[in-house]
């Protein structure tokens, strides 16, 4: 039996304005400035108002069309963004380099070798096969196969063998490893001989499961070493490195991509300013082409006018949406950096970690009024350039836990303070996780013993067997 009601449903559509205030709020300034760059090139209404040009007219107009007689009438609007006066002076901040040129690198160095063509298309794969750390952990079986089908080139173990040989030789040393035991090796093949050096070699060679391990007293049973002649061997194989592909020197940074910071923190006599310098994100206008053809069209009873200016308005409504989302976005980030500053205050006096306090999204919500999802959007891929260095906004969120006087402190001076614990260690007999637990509780902090394993793992701090030195 069919059944037949009225049922009220309250649903919340969000408009142009505010799907597009949301996408410009994710974006870093530099993405912002591409995207300002695809809306010129998309919307013919919009124009860039460019500093310095006092053409008058090339000057922004307002668009007045109340006389327009139809009844889906277009708005008048004036599009420009006062959010920056183009005739002060741009400022200049500095960048954040992130590295990106290993491959480069590998690859130039290839180009110096006498190889045949069919040789420098293998070994040129082999390249684009290491991982970012530069280790090749993919079996050469699978890379002949990859070379065959998607290269359409013949070969097979032999060849590829003798040529990852070939990139093992470059710079950084250790590159093309299979494993760490491998690339330690290739890096102390090219070390100075020497005793050390030579029992450094026999240990990763014959006994590198006891080294890693850190079972050192078979090691100088089985090798006949005395103590001082392990310490000295282990000093000379802790020297290398075991991430190649992360250390490139910086003549190998030929491309770089460059971080610019969506907000400038400057600190002087007590005071502090906060801006957000524009990086070559240009000002928008209406294009006084199209802004003449709406005029003509107001009282034009003709019908090509008349299409015309309804092209023009359904380009100018998105324009409007645009520009106004742009100084939204402005907006939104400015309030949102200003309500960590002030939750933050102690902290970005000096950048003292230890003035940290316990911040979650949650709290900069409440302070700006703003949904979590959006201080997240803006938290995500922005940063800031302080008198003491450039972070992330993520850096500046931790959650809390409370020490013995029952005072919230951040997770990261918790983690400060179990860092200090390990560093000062006896390195012949290391803490246990139980042992930290009473080392923080001394300290005043109320840890669990889950918890001091959960930050350890987090700060890369191996367990107690792993840390112990001779």
């Amino acid at each position: 039996m069919l059944k037949q009601g009225l049922e009220l449903k309250q649903t919340q559509k969000l408009s142009p304005l505010q799907i597009q205030t949301i996408k410009l709020i994710e974006l870093p300034v530099q993405e912002l400035e591409q995207r300002i760059r695809k809306e010129l090139e998309e919307n013919p209404v919009l124009d860039e108002d460019l500093p310095g040009d006092n053409d008058e007219d090339a000057a922004p107009r307002e668009v007045s069309l109340s006389e327009y007689k139809e009844d889906d009438s277009i708005p008048s609007y004036r599009l420009r963004s006062d959010n920056y006066n183009s005739k002060e002076e741009r400022p200049q901040y500095s960048t954040f380099s992130v590295k990106e040129s290993f491959t480069q690198s590998l690859q130039e160095q290839l180009g110096y070798r006498n190889l045949s063509e069919h040789q420098y298309a293998v070994a040129s794969f082999i390249i684009g096969s290491l991982d970012d750390d530069g280790y090749l952990r993919r079996s050469l079986d699978s890379i002949v196969d990859d070379l065959s089908f998607r290269a359409n080139v013949e070969t097979d173990e032999e060849e590829v063998a003798q040529m990852l040989q070939v990139i093992q030789e470059f710079e950084p040393s250790g590159v093309g490893a299979r494993d760490l035991r491998e690339c330690l090796l290739l890096q102390i093949r090219n070390c100075r001989k020497s005793p050390e050096m030579e029992n450094a070699t026999k240990i990763l060679k014959n006994h590198f499961h006891e080294f890693t391990s850190k079972h050192y007293q078979k090691i100088m049973t089985r090798m006949n070493l005395t103590e001082t002649e392990l310490k000295a061997a282990i000093a000379k194989i802790l020297k290398l490195n075991p991430s190649p592909g992360g250390q490139i020197d910086d003549s190998y940074n030929d491309q770089a991509q460059q971080i610019v910071p969506d907000f400038l923190l400057e600190y002087k006599d007590g005071e502090m300013k906060l801006s957000m310098p524009r990086f070559s994100v240009p000002e928008l206008r209406v294009n006084r082409k199209y802004a003449d053809i709406l005029i003509e069209a107001a009282n034009s009873s003709e019908r090509e006018k008349k299409e015309a200016a309804a092209f023009v308005k359904k380009k100018l409504d998105s324009a409007k949406w645009f520009v106004e989302a742009v100084k939204q976005r402005h907006n939104t980030l400015y309030s949102t950096m200003q309500a960590i500053l002030d939750y933050q205050r102690e902290y970005f006096i000096d950048g003292d970690e230890t003035n940290l306090k316990p911040m979650v999204l949650k709290d900069i919500a409440e302070k700006t009024g703003f949904d979590i999802s959006t201080i997240s959007r803006v938290v995500n891929s922005k940063y800031i350039e302080t008198h003491f260095g450039i972070y992330s906004l993520k850096y500046f969120f931790s959650e809390g836990l409370e020490n013995q006087d029952g005072e919230e402190v951040s997770t990261r001076e918790l983690k400060m303070a179990l860092q200090e614990c390990v560093d000062t260690e006896d390195k012949r007999k290391p803490l246990t996780d139980d042992e930290l637990v009473e080392k923080m509780t001394e300290k005043g902090y109320k840890v669990a013993r889950r918890t001091i394993a959960k930050y350890r793992d987090q700060l890369g701090i191996p367990k107690a067997r792993l840390r112990k030195e001779l």
